[in-house]
Order: C-alpha cells, then structure tokens, then sequence
C-alpha cells in the first residue's frame, strides 16, 4: 500500500462527511417536514449512526443520507413504522436480502398530511365521482369539509365510488367517523407520558409513537375483518 501523502495526512476524518445542516439541505426539498430533531430522533432509534467529531458533532456520510431517504420514504409513502423499517435495515446490514416490507402497508393514506390539493370539481373528476357522493360522504362526516381537498379525500371517494356500485352508501358508514375518533383517544391517551414534555425531540417522538399505535391498530382490524369474512364464506 503506498504511503499517504503529506496533504493526505494533515486531512481530517470527517473530510466529505456531512453537518446535519448540509444533510437538512439535501434532503428538505423531498422531505420538508425533516428537522434536526427528527434527525436526532432516527438516531436514537438506532435507525443511522452518523460519526462524531473530537467536539461531539454529528458527521453523515453519503450512504447515511441514502439510508435515511430510504427511511424517509418508507415512512412518507409506504407509512411503515420505525420498528419494521429497522429491522428491513438490520437484515440489509446483516448481509441478507429481505423483501422490502411494504407488505404491512395500510391500504389507505396515513392521517398524517398530504401536499397535492384539489379544488371540489378536480376532486370529483380525479375519483370519477359524482358532486351528489361528495355532498353525502362530507353529511357522513367520511370526508373534511373545505374548499380543498387532500389525496386522503381523493382515496376515500374513489372507495366510495366503488362501494356505491355494491348498495353500500355513504350514509351507511357514519359509523366509521365514531369508530376513527375512538382510536384518537386511544392514541391521545398512550401519547400523554411523552407529550407532556413539550420540546422539539419528545414532539419528534410523540408523532413516531403515534404512527406506530395507529399501524398496530390498523393490523388489529383488519384480522377483524379478515375474522368475520372468513365466517361469511364457511
């Protein structure tokens, strides 16, 4: 192995290596909810496990960055849990070849949030709707009024639609308004003991909890109702 050169020499560790400012840079454009807390958080997480400087700084590599858009990703447009995205990762590190865990993913949006708006007309026209299920399925208290709308609301129309075709009508389902805001206050209630600490990592920690409580959930149902087709066909 040749010698290293005197300039090669007097270069630091951390050459290359990103501050979390430069990795918020890079990565705020798809992901604008991302903060440094968040950041910390993943790490605490045991999900990336960026170098340190002598002084304590956190230092991300290329394939750290790559690591947490992949952890980003899944968690924006596949609405995995952290626990399951890190144990597709320890597989990966672990130098086996798992399938990618989209398999738990909930047939519908995550509650939380989504950035494409639609005014009413585009909203009917991207669900191939009609204004009338629209009015019904906001009387139903199935989607938000406002003058727009997010894909959540395009999900739930097309669904509808469909549901419609069987005899199934909005008004049919204000029981699922009811059911959803009893599963808030499950949620609400389990976030107390870290929402009490109103600082930027428990606020980081408290909207993973939630996440994690509401995909547990969702996997309790749909045994459910898995459970109560399986009835109908014996």
């Amino acid at each position: 192995m040749p010698a290293r050169s005197s300039a090669e020499a007097r270069r630091p560790a951390t050459a290359g290596l990103l501050s979390i400012g430069q990795v918020l840079a890079k990565l705020s454009p798809e992901f604008p909810d991302l903060t440094p807390s968040k950041l910390r958080f993943l790490e605490e997480r045991n999900l990336v496990a960026p170098e340190r400087t002598d002084s304590g700084y956190r230092k991300f590599s290329a394939a750290d960055v790559d690591r947490l858009r992949f952890i980003l990703t899944m968690q924006r447009d596949h609405y995995l849990p952290l626990k399951v995205i890190r144990e597709h990762l320890d597989d990966l590190d672990a130098g086996r070849t798992p399938r990618l865990p989209v398999g738990l993913d909930v047939a519908v949006p995550s509650i939380l949030s989504s950035d494409h708006r639609y005014s009413r007309e585009e909203l009917i026209r991207e669900a191939q709707a009609t204004p009338g299920l629209l009015s019904d399925a906001i009387s139903a208290s199935l989607i938000a009024p406002g003058d727009t709308f997010g894909d959540d609301a395009v999900q739930v129309l097309r669904a509808l639609v469909e549901l419609q075709r069987t005899g199934i009508e909005p008004r049919h389902l204000r029981g699922f308004r009811a059911s959803a805001e009893r599963e808030l206050g499950l949620i609400e209630s389990a976030l107390i003991p870290v929402s009490r600490r109103n600082d930027a990592s428990s606020r980081a920690k408290a909207a993973e909890l939630a996440r994690e409580i509401a995909s547990q959930l969702e996997i309790v149902r749909s045994s459910l109702i898995r459970s109560a087709l399986g009835r109908l066909q014996s």
